[in-house]
């Protein structure tokens, strides 16, 4: 009879546990049922990729969390990474961005798309409450977010970027902010 350590299969159980945050992300509800998440996951060298350039924003800015957020990601085994393009719903009337309208908004190509924004929410509490499930700690992360997206780890262009680290230990790294 072999013995399987857990410390020996976490790596594992959170890679899977992952895949299944991300298929939770990519089928929560969107806006019109149009789908414009870009989801994905880091792992290995790439979380030390994302905590140094979390490091260098924190210097540029000022932003203390930025480091306090690169040691959580440092901690974690895998992030996740929900992105969204901007793209208009199209709902001509709206103005929840801001613009009145979609044909206005147009103009402002940077701007997102309110509901490219609330379906990137939705795809985040998704993606936790399947993490917490399985109760695997997480955060929901602008600063990581910030940085996947200067990194330009996604390979297209993106609005809004949020990440979630994901980790399994006696304590988690998330709670004693």
């Amino acid at each position: 009879m072999a013995i399987a350590f857990e410390n020996e299969t976490r790596l594992k159980t959170v890679d899977a546990v992952a895949d299944q945050i991300l298929v939770a992300a990519r089928t929560a509800p969107k806006g019109k049922g149009r789908d414009t998440l870009i989801l994905a996951k880091l792992s290995g060298d790439d979380l030390e990729k994302l905590a140094a350039k979390m490091v260098e924003i924190s210097e540029e800015t000022g932003l203390k969390f930025f480091n306090r957020d690169a040691e959580n990601v440092r901690n974690s085994q895998i992030v996740i990474v929900l992105g969204t393009r901007i793209e208009p719903l199209p709902m001509p009337e709206c103005g929840y961005c801001g613009h009145g309208s979609c044909a206005v908004k147009l103009k402002y190509p940077e701007v997102p798309c309110a509901f490219n924004t609330i379906d990137l929410g939705i795809a985040a509490g998704v993606a936790a409450s399947i993490a917490a499930d399985h109760r695997i700690d997480s955060r929901i992360m602008y600063s990581a977010g910030k940085a996947v997206k200067e990194l330009d780890l996604l390979n297209e262009k993106v609005g809004p970027v949020l990440c979630i680290p994901l980790s399994v230990s006696a304590k988690s790294p998330y709670f004693d902010r």
